[in-house]
């Protein structure tokens, strides 16, 4: 008998990726943070992440667009167009970071559980 590390490791390794695909989104807005008329992006994790889900488990339909990324609107916007609002950015890669650093500790913990069982 195998093991299947993608049935092991349930959803994480798929949250580590939209994890990382997110911080590149949200490294974008705040390099542009000066760039006139840029308009800040982002995604829905927990959208994209039941679509991902949902499409592993082969269930039809998912949520269809869900791999698009989204206009953030600003609470405060400029006159030169630009939506990036650098503390509103900073918040959420910050945030992004630490829910990365927990779903690789959810693997890391996974990964030593599936050695210890196999080394007895």
């Amino acid at each position: 008998m195998g093991v299947h590390f993608d049935k092991a490791l349930n959803m994480h390794p798929e949250a580590l990726r939209l994890r990382a695909e997110r911080t590149q989104v949200l490294a974008a807005n705040i390099a542009n943070e000066n760039t006139p008329g840029f308009q800040a992006r982002d995604f829905s994790f927990r959208e994209r992440l039941d679509s991902a889900l949902a499409t592993e488990a082969g269930e039809p339909g998912g949520l269809g667009d869900s791999d698009e990324l989204l206009y953030r609107a600003p609470n405060h916007p400029s006159r030169d167009g630009n939506t990036v609002e650098l503390g509103v950015e900073q918040a959420e890669f910050s945030q992004n970071v630490s829910d990365f650093q927990i779903s690789l500790a959810f693997v890391n913990m996974k990964i030593k559980g599936l050695a210890k069982a196999i080394s007895g």
